[in-house]
């Protein structure tokens, strides 16, 4: 089992950056690929970045070039710095890892709004 906590969530104006934090315990040498995805109110939730353990990273098209995902392997966290945030990105961001054995996690969510 992996537990994933997630942190920095807030409200802010456009053009303003956040940080969001995920930190992973538990079973946490199983972890392959861990990112984060988002969901809208009425849509369905979306990657928006994920690394793997070798530090291969997909960004969604939407976000390249504003977002940054860093991953600290010996400290288990995934960090998500967002720039230059548009109206667009205000979601629930979910931290997700996936296990190498086909097991995926979710963390709680956390609430970005972004203001116009």
């Amino acid at each position: 089992q992996v537990q994933l906590v997630e942190s920095g969530g807030g409200l802010v104006q456009a053009g303003e950056s956040l940080r969001l934090s995920c930190a992973a315990s538990g079973s946490t040498f199983s972890i392959n690929v861990i990112g984060w995805y988002r969901q809208a109110p009425g849509k369905q939730r979306e990657l928006v970045a994920d690394i793997s353990r070798h530090g291969e990273i997909n960004y969604a098209d939407s976000v390249k070039g504003r977002f940054t995902i860093s991953r600290n392997n010996p400290e288990n966290t995934v960090i998500l710095h967002m720039s230059d945030l548009e109206p667009g990105d205000t979601a629930v961001y979910y931290c997700k890892a996936s296990s190498g054995f086909g097991y995926d996690y979710w963390g709680q969510g956390t609430q970005v709004t972004v203001s116009s």
